[in-house]
Formats: structure tokens, sequence, C-alpha cells
């Protein structure tokens, strides 16, 4: 039995994989552990006739870069003013930019359509054994499968943070889950969100992952598969925008060690986003879009002192199809996969690829909820998920993209 990164999956012929998405990236990139998903290959759409933008700004429809940006990428043989015309379909190994120094993840408005989104369930793999041993840390007992429940729709009622994050790599679109966070420099108006490492970056054998967008209370009112293909309206598939990744950081040990299978790297598997509207806000943030953002408690206690967890995500592997929200709750146990590396969060939980960066929730120190982790991998059959405890490391990446705009 195997274990995969339950993060992205995108439906390609029945084929199981699972996907990270790509995000721009400062200090480091996250650790990539995922579920099972459902792969689809990849896409051909056309983006360019596409208006484009980037983090930076846009500026009569030129992508406007800051000039020492565009000469590392230049480095790379890359030309920014052919982004938006496709140049981001090209996955030359020596073009896929690897360090956080060189992320570029522009705008291309209109390339996440409902049709794109909806076809999008390919996640990326990270495969381990079921049964765990050997390590030289502490691993409890593996824990009797819990079985997820759909959360009651509208999503957005009962877990607005949670939404889905869509992105493109070398065989296609993917997906992966992801929760709104509190933004400390911007108290009430953070357009900060919260995901697996390999969602982002594909570690230490790729670089990062393209066209990274988040789509908070994805298909809010949980149409079926078949009723996403007869047409709906846009806002029925993302009612309060797609927002794309203008930042992106992870651990440097998920850049240095992540693998697509055998965990590796699965201790250090989180990132952190910044993300800005593709049609414009308001002048609202995330969290004032969809009125709720969850604080993010590193350290939390100890396992023998937390009651209980939460995870939601979008599981796309069968039997799920990627298309709607669950959630599991059970008590976490603990997990070792390599000595030295801090142990991991384990709980019971049948959902798969797909589900990978979906936030953990656990009651924090003033008592209401708190993000403390997120999905990183489980086994390829289902049954139990983990995910990272949330250290120095993680603080530091949350903190480091926090500061980067605090003058905005």
């Amino acid at each position: 039995m195997r274990l995969v990164r339950p993060g992205n999956t995108a439906r390609r012929r029945g084929s199981a994989r699972l996907t990270s998405s790509p995000v721009l990236a400062t200090a480091a990139v996250a650790a990539v552990l995922a579920l099972t998903a459902t792969a689809c290959g990849p896409s051909e759409d056309d983006a360019s006739t596409a208006p484009s933008s980037s983090s930076a700004g846009q500026t009569d429809d030129k992508i406007t870069i800051p000039d020492d940006l565009k000469d590392r990428l230049k480095e790379h043989g890359i030309d920014l003013d052919q982004w938006k015309n496709g140049e981001w379909k090209n996955w030359d190994k020596d073009k896929w930019l690897r360090e956080a120094k060189d992320f570029v993840n522009p705008i291309i408005a209109g390339l996440w359509d409902p049709d794109r989104m909806r076809d999008a369930d390919k996640p990326p793999q990270k495969p381990v054994d079921n049964d765990i041993s050997g390590d030289e840390g502490v691993t409890d007992p593996t824990p009797a499968p819990v079985r997820a429940v759909g959360v009651k729709t509208p999503y957005h009622d009962n877990a607005a943070e949670s939404g889905k994050l869509f992105f493109d790599g070398p065989e296609g679109s993917m997906v992966c889950s992801a929760t709104v966070v509190k933004d400390p420099a911007h108290p009430g108006k953070s357009n900060m969100v919260w995901t697996a490492g390999h969602c982002v970056h594909a570690g230490k054998k790729g670089g990062w992952y393209r066209n990274i967008a988040f789509v908070p209370s994805y298909n809010d009112s949980g149409l079926s598969t078949a009723e996403l293909r007869d047409n709906p309206p846009k806002e029925k598939v993302a009612p309060y925008g797609i927002w794309w990744g203008s930042w992106a950081q992870t651990s440097q040990q998920w850049i240095d060690q992540g693998a697509s299978v055998g965990g590796l790297g699965a201790s250090y598997d989180f990132a952190v986003l910044h993300v800005t509207p593709e049609e414009g806000a308001g002048g609202k943030s995330l969290e004032e879009t969809v009125g709720s953002a969850l604080p993010v408690e590193f350290n939390a206690p100890a396992v023998p002192k937390i009651a209980d967890m939460t995870a939601t995500g979008f599981p796309a592997a069968a039997p799920y199809d990627g298309q709607t929200m669950f959630q599991c709750k059970d008590k976490p146990g603990r997990l070792s996969l390599a000595q030295g590396d801090p142990t991991m969060y384990r709980i019971g939980c049948s959902m798969t690829g797909g589900s990978s960066g979906g936030g953990w929730v656990a009651t924090g120190q003033d008592g209401k909820p708190a993000l403390v982790s997120n999905t990183s991998i489980g086994p390829v059959t289902a049954g139990w998920l983990a995910g990272p405890r949330l250290g120095k490391e993680a603080k530091g990446v949350y903190e480091s993209v926090s500061r980067k705009y605090a003058g905005e």
C-alpha cells in the first residue's frame, strides 16, 4: 500500500495521481506530500488573447515585473512578454523555475473558467507505505478509518475560510485545497492563504507550478459534476471570485527534500500564498470578501492534550470527484517518518487526493478555532491523513509573507 499526497488531482481518463500548484515565492518553497487524486490531462486552452498582469501590476496589458526579476528570468530563457501568449505551457526542464527568487505567476484573466476548473482534478503524488516502520521517532498505531462527511451547503455558511486551489504542471491542470488565514500586518484585511508546499512547488526534482489561483467556497451550492457541465454561471462556481497567487513561500526543506514518493519533506510540507483578485474586489481584501479568516497556531499542544482536529478539503480521487467539500474529525495520533524530522499529526480519514493542502482546525489556546496543520500525505487506498506540526519553520514562512506586504 502506498501513500500519496492528497493535494491536487486532475481527472485524466481514470489515472490516479496528485497535483500541486505553483505560486510566487520569496524565501522557501514547501514540502510536498499529497494523497491520492485522479489526474486529468494537460489542458489545450489557448490563453493567448487573455489580458494578463502580475503581482507587480499591469500597464496597457503588459506584464510589469521588477527589472531584477525580469533579468533573472531571462537568464533562464524566459521572456515575460510572451508568458500570456502561452509560454507558461513550456515545461522544458531548463526553464522550470526552481528557486524562490525566480518565481513568477502573472494573472491570465479568464484562464480559469468554470469548465477548466471543473476538469482540473489531478494531484501531485507523495506516496508512502501504509505500515510505517523503522522510524526513529514516535509513531502511534494506525488510526481507525473515519468516513469523510460532506460539508453542508452553502459552504460559505459552514466553512467560509476553505476553498480550492488550481494550478498547472507539466501533465496538465491540477488541484489542491487551501484556507484563508489571518495576516498579522493587516488585521481584518488578510490576503493570505495557507496550503501544502507540494501544491505550489514540485520539490527537489522540479520547480514552481504555474497559474496558481485560489477559489474560496468553490461550487458553493454543491452542484453535481453533471450540473457543473451544464454551463452554470461563474457566480455559482466561484461566488467570491478567483484570487491569483501574487507571492508564494514554502520551506527550504521542501525545496531541497520534497519528493513525489516516499514521504520525503512531509514534515515541512506547508506553504503560504499572498493573493490578489483577478477582477478586482471593490477594494476589499480576501478576508473581507469571504467574511472570515483563521488564526494560525504554531507549536500547538502535544497530541495527548488535543481532543480532536477537523480536516477540510476537496478530495478528487475515487470515490470522490473533486467538486464538493468534505471534512473528517478525529483525535490525532503521532507519525514519525525520519529521524531528525518533526513528528507529524495523523488522523483517520477517507479523503483522497485533492484534499492536500486543506486546513486542519483545532481549538486554539484562546478557546477559538485555529489552523494547526494541513493535509500532506495519506495512503493510496485512503483511511488516514497526516499533516505537519507547525513550528518555527512554518512560523518563519508565515511571518515573512506578512512582512513582505506589510506596507501595502
